[in-house]
């Protein structure tokens, strides 16, 4: 059984550093594509940044620059460094897996990830 969980959320100032984490288990994570994505309240849920296994990424125009997605594959886990914050970052962060797809198909779509966590809060302050 496929599980995800998100950690390091939080709340920040803006301009301020947090640092994602998502531990995977249940499956063999090294062949999945990974993704961030986030809801804000009253939005629809968007793709931040993705990750292959071959480590080619996708990052979403909005944080290019400033979020760096990365991936471990001895740990099962995925990260997402997000620098220089800004208060429209502030959402839900989820965290998604989709086996056998590289980033240029399931690319920020969240529809075409089948497995996901059960998000950590973002919260920014101007």
């Amino acid at each position: 059984q496929v599980q995800l969980v998100e950690s390091g959320g939080g709340s920040v100032q803006s301009g301020g550093s947090l640092r994602l984490s998502c531990a995977a288990s249940g499956y063999t994570y090294s062949s999945y594509c990974m993704g961030w994505f986030r809801q804000a309240p009253g939005k629809e849920r968007e793709g931040v940044a993705a990750i292959d296994s071959d480590g080619s990424t996708s990052y979403a125009d909005s944080v290019k620059g400033r979020f760096t997605i990365s991936r471990d594959n001895a740990k099962n886990t995925m990260y997402l460094q997000m620098n220089s914050l800004e208060p429209e970052d502030t959402a839900m962060y989820y965290c998604a897996a989709q086996p056998w797809v590289a980033v240029y198909i399931a690319g920020l779509h969240p529809g075409r990830y089948m497995f996901w966590g059960q998000g950590t809060q973002v919260t920014v302050s101007s």
